[in-house]
């Protein structure tokens, strides 16, 4: 009994260190992210340039978590891969304060996103391994709490620098200061867990074991989820050509989002953790009611649904993943996490392509699409949770 209690305590220790170098990261990435837009359009790069950029970023960040997944698992070397990308990260957006030309800061945004892609589906399998001890709902909760504390210091951090009379180039240059903290704290964590495996209680051999049919299900619901949710800056420029708030209370509204991202996702981990899989099918409904929110005229509907879009962010960066944990055989959870970020992350940016064009159509044909495409993954998950031995994940 005292053999499981220290290993507990060491799961939620090795949880919360990874949780504080996501904070650290986040204070990079998110803050570089934050002030990109406005950079490039200073650099002399047009919208076009601005919004292709951005969608192939996400195809990018994405799209390659698929190959990196795989490859994490053939390898096994799952700590390289999380330091390799973390690094590339630290190298690239403090690197931004030198651009002197658009396309230099573009390259240096790619070289982000690909850092992105190649940490992830290693990263959330060592974090699987120790949330499997604690609980995957609150496990993945606690980090994702943590992580958004970063993605919303920084980025009003950068504004406060700017207010001050700060330069772009100074804003991004800070940022090697909590990039080389999150690469301390992240060497620290090697040294203290070279095998998070053994938190789990057992290290997974290697297998060629397929996924089941209620793992395929999982990632068609999860694809229609993600296609139904609004991008936030479809919604600010529907806020912005409506006038419905100040061109200055739309960053924080975003903020806003972010905290409800972080209390929303440890409080659905735990009850993730309680009743399993049937809280997916819960927030999904509730997901469903986000674009008739943000697209309405009264203001405390569209602050009511960025609320909403908040609570489904935090979902998909603690449930969603936790749920993958619980679904896939240990032995391919790196395959399965670059299946379910690649199929989240393409569907997202088809989704929000769709619906970028059909708010020039139709704002009803808009809510009609998105509140279909969510309706749709909540039949798909009451299917896959009433598939035979749905019970046992818990």
């Amino acid at each position: 009994m005292q053999t499981l209690t220290v290993t507990h305590r060491r799961a939620v220790q090795f949880i919360v260190l990874m949780g504080v170098v996501s904070l650290l990261a986040d204070m990079v990435y998110e803050g570089g992210r934050s002030l990109s837009g406005q950079y490039l359009a200073l650099l002399g790069a047009s919208g076009a340039v601005v919004g292709i950029t951005a969608g192939v970023g996400e195809l990018i960040g994405y799209g390659l978590r698929l190959v990196f997944g795989y490859l994490s698992d053939r390898t096994r070397r799952y700590w390289l891969m999380t330091i390799l990308g973390y690094t590339l990260t630290i190298i690239a957006v403090p690197m931004l304060a030198l651009a002197n030309a658009w396309p230099l800061a573009v390259g240096l945004l790619m070289v982000e996103r690909l850092s992105k892609a190649l940490r992830s589906p290693a990263k959330d399998t060592l974090i699987s391994y120790a949330a499997d001890r604690v609980g995957s709902g609150k496990g993945f909760g606690l980090h994702e709490a943590l992580d958004q504390v970063g993605a919303v210091a920084a980025p009003l951090a950068l504004a406060a620098v700017l207010a001050a009379g700060g330069s772009f180039q100074f804003a991004f240059g800070i940022l090697i200061v909590p990039g080389l903290l999150c690469l301390a704290v992240l060497l620290a964590a090697r040294a203290m867990f070279p095998q998070p495996a053994d938190l789990a209680g057992k290290i997974p051999s290697l297998t060629t074991t397929g996924f089941n049919r209620r793992f395929w299900l999982y990632i068609v619901s999860v694809s229609l989820f993600a296609a139904a949710s609004v991008d936030f800056a479809l919604a600010a420029f529907h806020f912005q050509r409506t006038q419905l708030l100040p061109a200055a209370a739309i960053p924080a509204l975003y903020a806003l989002a972010m905290v409800v991202d972080a209390v929303a996702a440890l409080g659905f981990g735990i009850l993730y953790d309680r009743i399993g899989l049937q809280t997916l099918i819960g927030v999904t409904a509730l997901a469903t009611l986000s674009a008739p929110l943000l697209f309405s005229a009264s203001l405390i509907a569209a602050v009511l649904g960025v609320m909403i879009w908040g609570i489904a962010l935090g979902a998909q960066e603690s449930i969603l993943r936790a749920a993958v944990a619980q679904l896939a055989p240990a032995e391919r959870r790196g395959a399965a996490y670059g299946l379910f970020n690649a199929g989240f992350g393409l569907s997202w940016f088809a989704g929000s392509a769709v619906l970028g064009v059909l708010y020039d159509v139709s704002l009803p044909l808009l809510i009609g699409v998105a509140v279909s495409l969510n309706l749709a993954a909540v039949v798909v998950l009451w299917l896959m949770v009433r598939q035979p031995g749905a019970a046992l994940q818990r």
